[in-house]
């Protein structure tokens, strides 16, 4: 299936590994041009390098943190300057922060929410008058256990619940200008953190072991792959999900009790 990417421009923010990352080289391999966005220079310039190999393409990379209104208004015109257009924003970078409520201090509280929400509302922003150029998508990655959250799930799960409710309202109010935006739920996929766990609870397991354990409790009986997701998001950022809008994908083997 042609996705009708190819010479549309893509930003992903958290773009130098993990679901970012793979994001960029997928939109890549279908000919879109793609600027990658996190804070570390060398994480980018290993990025950047990783696209090059697997794409033949060459990224922008832009060192800024989400949590700071000039770097995404920065990150953006470097981006429209560099490939004269933006039609797809990727709101990807957060980290997990979960504990009991009564453990989380205000501070972690505001950094959650500074970067995960208010991230995703500064780079939303600065992008808007070039996505309504031409139309465009915004995909917001969350997280699907943010629909119905667990105990010692805070404060991610109410800063993943807060960027769904962000998804609609955004969809509803872009529609007229021809943007789509949606949200992708992410649950157990291959991550540095998710390896850290592995390593860290069960070192004695290979990591089919450890993926296909019964403890995870994931319908489809292992944790998914970061390429995975990143098709995904690659599908609902292109013209193939041209009447898709103000939706919620959970990407999580089929763990979420909600729909």
């Amino acid at each position: 299936m042609d996705l009708g990417l190819r010479g549309k421009t893509a930003l992903i923010t958290g773009g130098s590994k993990g679901i970012g990352l793979h994001t960029a080289i997928v939109l890549a391999q279908e000919g879109a041009n793609v600027a990658i966005v996190a804070r570390g220079e060398e994480a980018l310039r290993a990025a950047a390098e990783t696209i090059r190999k697997e794409t033949g393409a060459d990224a922008l990379t832009v060192a800024a943190d989400v949590t700071v209104t000039e770097d995404a208004e920065r990150a953006v015109s470097e981006t429209v300057k560099r490939f004269g257009r933006l039609d797809i924003l990727v709101n990807n970078a957060g980290t997990s922060a979960a504990a009991p409520f009564e453990s989380v201090d205000l501070n972690a509280w505001e950094r959650d929410l500074d970067l995960k929400l208010f991230g995703a509302i500064r780079f939303s922003r600065a992008a808007l008058p070039y996505l309504k150029e031409n139309g465009g998508a915004i995909v917001n990655v969350t997280a699907s256990a943010a629909k119905t959250p667990g105990e010692s799930s805070l404060p991610t799960s109410v800063s993943r619940a807060a960027g769904m409710a962000l998804t609609k309202a955004m969809s509803r109010d872009l529609a007229p200008y021809g943007i789509r935006v949606n949200t992708v739920g992410i649950g157990l996929i291959r991550s540095d953190q998710i390896e850290k766990m592995w390593k860290r609870t069960a070192p004695e397991q290979s990591w089919e072991q450890f993926s296909r354990d019964r403890r995870h409790a994931i319908p489809l009986g292992r944790i998914g792959e970061t390429s995975e997701a990143a098709r995904v998001i690659a599908f609902l950022a292109s013209d193939a999900a041209s009447y898709v809008t103000g939706t919620s994908v959970n990407i999580d083997g089929g763990k979420a009790a909600a729909l």
